[in-house]
């Protein structure tokens, strides 16, 4: 029985009989992922797949690793950010949760764009930190404007002028 195989610098040889492509597989020129076609066959395989070459081969076969999710896991810190902006602005609660929705929505966006391998939530990081910044805001602007209202007392004075 004759084989062809392509080998690793694309070209075809072959036909040739078992004991060459067992050489071959000794000195280097074929693996257990080298395409081959047995004569008589319907379409090619690998050298691996066959029974009479698979013994060839030590070890386990390899590990086909699933297909990453696009963009990655959640980060973390976007979804914690997310989450102290968004009670900072609904529950009108201020600090500590507008400050610690920024530090954790900045920290997010470092991370994920510091990153080759980019993770999701950067979307969540930029929502978290918006709320958490305007809710910052309208808490100073509320205390600078009570301030504002509050009367003035002067050393020695009884009441309100």
């Amino acid at each position: 029985m004759n084989y062809r195989i392509i080998g690793q610098d694309g070209k075809t040889y072959g036909p040739a009989p078992a004991e060459k492509v067992r050489e071959w597989i000794a000195q280097g020129r074929a693996d257990s992922r080298t395409p081959i076609f047995l004569e008589g066959a319907a379409d090619w395989t690998f050298i691996g797949l066959l029974p009479e070459f698979a013994p060839t081969f030590s070890g386990t076969p390899p590990v086909i690793a699933p297909p990453k999710r696009a963009g990655g896991d959640n980060n973390g810190f976007a979804t914690a950010g997310f989450i102290c902006g968004l009670i900072s602005c609904i529950c009108c609660c201020g600090c500590p949760f507008n400050i610690l929705g920024l530090v954790f929505s900045i920290v997010a966006l470092i991370q994920i764009n510091g990153q080759v391998e980019k993770q999701a939530g950067w979307g969540l990081a930029l929502a978290g930190l918006i709320c958490s910044a305007s809710s910052l805001l309208v808490s100073f602007g509320l205390g600078f404007l009570q301030l504002a209202t509050m009367p003035l007392h002067f050393p020695g004075q009884l009441g309100p002028i």
